[in-house]
């Protein structure tokens, strides 16, 4: 029963988390009537939140492990009463910016169900998995969406407070209903550190969590300030809106975990950043509110179904050192929502618009889909070394003019003949006499007119062995129809040690 209840009850707490991580940039125009806060302070006052959410992520991840997701959502949650009440009485914006800081927490909660939750599940469900705790996300929604409705009945301060009560509830909740025997990993932190971060793949999907997920927190603080100076809207058409765009996120990463089940995950994304790339271009030309819309839905449908994609591609290729990559991939995810912000605020004080930092943000995403359709084609060529590497049989590759270019450990293995003993030579090094000078004219000319040749031949070992083998020759050819490499598979008939004594 426990156990069962892991994913409901951390999905809520990550609820929870975010929807206390984003309190200021919900109620920054109610705080902004009450405090002095400069225009030009206003993306750091939000982006702040971001930074500790972020760093955080990487301990929070690996403490996880160590003590499982019980211990740590209920220290989070006892943690975070003290920035949230001293939120609640702030007067002066350097509060606000202290209290902000520590709000942080919140977000650094997320790493610890991406990295508990896979240890109850087959590997096969960790997408979806994966993608209903993602769900959490919709903490920030209900923030945004409510905390103005309930602000402007009994103000900012007030609603502030409501979250202490709703803190102490979860922090209750998982004390009693937290799983207390889950498997706990005692790798320490430096081994964990060094055994992933040469790992090229690491820094990718740091890469396009950056984008994907930095994009979600990045419109999530950014918009309810956006709408209502630029478009003028009220505070509660802008918080709905925004609560719309955190919706439609959030709904899609489950969705993007479900496909990354059932459908190559990089292909998908390679969907995903093309999409994005369109949508980015739509926001730096829009000039209504409707197109600026349909753009920032099309960046809500994109970045949530790559959060939930990636967020599968992680456990798949570091499943044993999980809780230090789920915390790396989402630190930096994190921190991509710190950044955009400040940038646009930027470019607009210089350039009066935000079009610059729009337009930008579509060549990151046009980088990054040329980074994954690359990652696409180095799988394929890991792929083919893998096989080549690793099959039973033995394999040569010659150039057309028959000098022998590679050679897998099957071939020494039958052979007897190192790698550098045999790159640079030529396929006689093998042949014996029992075959006559016509065998082997025969043979070239099979390949020649139909591109192959199999058969039984007799060839000798390094140390001088005879033996029977079942021989496989393929013609490769180049667009012109020329023959530009030749590659022969082999392996021992079982009857060639008795033939030859």
């Amino acid at each position: 029963m426990i156990k069962k209840a892991q994913l409901p009850l951390q999905t809520l707490n990550l609820i929870v988390g975010f929807a206390v991580w984003v309190i200021i940039s919900s109620l920054l125009p109610y705080m902004r009537e009450d405090i002095a806060i400069p225009a030009d302070k206003v993306a750091i006052i939000t982006a702040i939140p971001v930074v500790l959410g972020s760093v955080l992520r990487i301990p929070v991840g690996y403490y996880t492990n160590i003590f499982g997701a019980r211990i740590v959502f209920l220290i989070s949650f006892i943690l975070l009463l003290v920035p949230v009440y001293f939120i609640s009485e702030a007067t002066s914006y350097s509060a606000l910016i202290i209290g902000g800081l520590f709000l942080g927490i919140g977000g650094s909660v997320f790493s610890v169900g991406v990295t508990s939750l896979p240890k109850y599940y087959p590997k096969e469900r960790h997408g979806l998995v994966n993608g209903i705790y993602g769900l959490g996300n919709m903490g920030t929604a209900v923030s945004t969406f409510a905390a103005p409705l309930v602000a402007d009945r009994f103000g900012w301060s007030a609603t502030v407070k409501f979250y202490l009560v709703l803190l102490l509830v979860f922090a209750a909740l998982n004390f009693l209903f937290g799983d207390r025997k889950e498997t706990k990993v005692k790798t320490s932190l430096s081994v964990q550190i060094k055994g992933v971060y040469k790992n090229e793949k690491l820094w990718l999907f740091s890469l396009l969590y950056f984008i994907t997920f930095g994009s979600f927190v990045a419109f999530t603080v950014y918009l309810p300030n956006f709408l209502v100076t630029n478009f003028d809207l009220t505070k509660v058409d802008a918080g709905m809106r925004t609560a719309g765009f955190i919706a439609l996120a959030t709904f899609m990463r489950p969705v993007g975990g479900w496909l990354a089940d059932r459908f190559n995950a990089l292909y998908l994304l390679i969907g995903v950043f093309a999409a994005f790339t369109g949508a980015a271009i739509v926001l730096a030309f829009s000039p209504t509110i409707a197109l600026y819309t349909f753009g920032s839905l099309a960046i809500a449908v994109s970045a949530g179904t790559g959060n939930g994609v990636i967020f599968k591609l992680v456990p798949q290729y570091f499943n044993k050192q999980a809780g230090i990559v789920n915390g790396i991939v989402s630190m930096m995810g994190g921190l991509g929502g710190f950044f955009p912000p400040l940038l646009l605020s930027a470019i607009h004080s210089m350039t009066g618009q935000y079009s610059i930092g729009f337009m930008l943000l579509s060549q990151i995403a046009l980088a990054s889909l040329i980074l994954v359709i690359w990652m696409v084609y180095q799988n394929k060529l890991s792929l083919s070394s893998e096989v080549f590497k690793k099959t039973n049989q033995g394999i040569l590759v010659t150039d057309a003019k028959g000098i022998i270019t590679a050679v897998n450990p099957a071939f020494t293995a039958l052979t007897g003949f190192e790698e550098d003993e045999a790159i640079g030579k030529k396929p006689n090094i093998l042949r014996t006499d029992r075959q006559q000078a016509d065998f082997y004219q025969k043979m070239w000319k099979s390949i020649k007119q139909t591109g192959m040749w199999q058969g039984e031949i007799w060839n000798r070992r390094k140390n001088g062995e005879v033996y029977l083998q079942w021989l496989n020759i393929s013609a490769i050819k180049d667009e012109t129809g020329e023959d530009i490499r030749y590659v022969g598979t082999f392996s021992e008939l079982a009857e060639s040690r008795r033939k030859s004594g």
